[in-house]
């Protein structure tokens, strides 16, 4: 008896498990059937002639034996087959040649057989729970989920939601500077879902560009329904981020209704993307426009484009060249990110002034020296000679003695 309730009590934590992950009905019976079935097979060595049927509604099973009636003395194999005299026990009309189920009690097979199909229910079990948190989390990427911090290490962080199901944010794909404690509630992005051995690993993220859409979508309705779309996102995450965004309904201002009365939509983002300095801009399919939005605050002088390589040489008042750069070359590559456009940057010249592009010394200075300066917006030779000394070496990552050597070279340059 205690062999039996042991089973019955094995399908009724079953049961429970099906109220806690959502698991349907008839899923939970094929699953008990499989187990039962797995198990008759290693003990009998097939299960074709069983019949398990199960009953959830009252928490039992029955298991049926088919087999085939043969004459006494006569049984070649015990599995499938049952002399006539043991046969009328359990069919008294039963004849020669006709099958008869017997049914057969699984406590009886011993502790073992018990054993046996906890572990084949328990990895049953631990399999469908695996395809349910895959299925789940694979329709969820590239949406916004919160969890709290679980445990934190030095390469990656762990989240549990709110069914316990245990999120994975490295450190890269957290902001430079979040600092989180345990028992934090954190949101984030899931980024993608890895099914290594059909063991689920949730990566989120707080750093993929996606999280910002998501932000705006859930802080800005029209962007939400639809009446705004964002149709490109730069992003340094932590530092800045820029994103252009378009309106299909003349009546809206796309970048007002991002901003909000007095930045009170974008106020709740930056604060939640850690300070990230947030630039606005109306979308455009004119390149050079966009390039141009996309360098503010800067003032563009002009630009020349050229479409093939993707690359755009804008030109710039001296007063304007260090806006478009921005601290840390931070606005210039956030623009080039923007428009796809790889920006070089250089000063417009006054009429009558004497200058030489840096391309013009490609015979004298190695090209990626030439294109660190180009990147300081510093396209010229005066644009250089201009430029503290001190201030190239920090900000072009250049040793002080390859920038006295440009400087010489520039110099001689105009002296001749």
């Amino acid at each position: 008896m205690a062999k039996k309730e042991e089973t019955v009590n094995m399908v009724d934590r079953f049961a429970e498990f099906k109220e806690l992950k959502n698991i349907d009905k008839t899923t939970m019976i094929s699953v008990l059937e499989e187990s039962f079935r797995n198990v008759l097979a290693k003990m009998f060595g097939t299960d074709e002639n069983f019949d398990v049927i199960m009953n959830p509604d009252k928490g039992d099973f029955e298991i049926y034996q088919n087999l085939e009636v043969v004459p006494d003395g006569e049984v070649e194999n015990k599995v499938t087959q049952i002399g006539l005299t043991d046969a009328r026990e359990i069919d008294p009309e039963c004849e020669i040649g006709e099958d008869v189920a017997k049914q057969i009690y699984f406590q009886d097979f011993g502790r073992r057989a018990i054993l046996n199909l906890r572990q084949t229910l328990q990895s049953k079990i631990l399999d469908l729970q695996n395809d349910a948190i895959y299925s789940k989390f694979k329709e969820l990427e590239g949406e916004i989920i919160t969890g709290e911090v679980h445990q934190i290490w030095k390469r990656e962080m762990l989240l549990l939601d709110e069914e316990q199901n245990e999120l994975l944010m490295p450190k890269e794909e957290q902001i430079p500077s979040d600092f989180f404690h345990k028992g934090d509630l954190v949101r984030a992005i899931v980024k993608r879902v890895e099914n290594p051995n059909n063991k689920p690993k949730v990566i989120v993220s707080r750093t993929d560009e996606r999280f910002l859409r998501r932000l705006f979508e859930q802080e800005v309705p029209e962007v939400h329904d639809g009446l705004i779309t964002i149709k490109t996102v730069a992003r340094i995450p932590g530092e800045r981020a820029k994103i252009a965004v378009e309106s299909y309904d003349d009546r809206i201002d796309p970048v007002g209704a991002c901003v909000g009365v007095q930045g009170s939509r974008i106020r709740g983002i930056v604060r939640e993307l850690r300070n990230e300095n947030i630039d606005v801009l109306n979308y455009t399919s004119n390149p050079q426009l966009m390039i141009q939005r996309a360098l503010s605050p800067a003032k563009v002088s002009s630009i020349r484009l050229n479409e093939e390589d993707r690359k755009a040489e804008v030109f710039l008042h001296p007063d304007e060249v260090s806006l478009a750069i921005g601290k840390g070359g931070l606005n210039i590559r956030l623009a080039s990110m923007l428009t796809g456009y790889s920006i070089d940057v250089y000063r417009d010249l006054d009429e009558g002034e004497e200058d030489i592009y840096l391309d013009e010394f490609s015979d004298e200075i190695d090209a990626w020296v030439i294109d660190a300066l180009k990147n300081l917006g510093l396209g010229t030779a005066k644009a250089v000679l201009n430029t503290p000394k001190e201030r190239i070496v920090e900000l072009a990552d250049l040793e002080e003695d390859t920038v006295d050597h440009v400087i010489e070279i520039l110099k001689a340059e105009f002296e001749d």
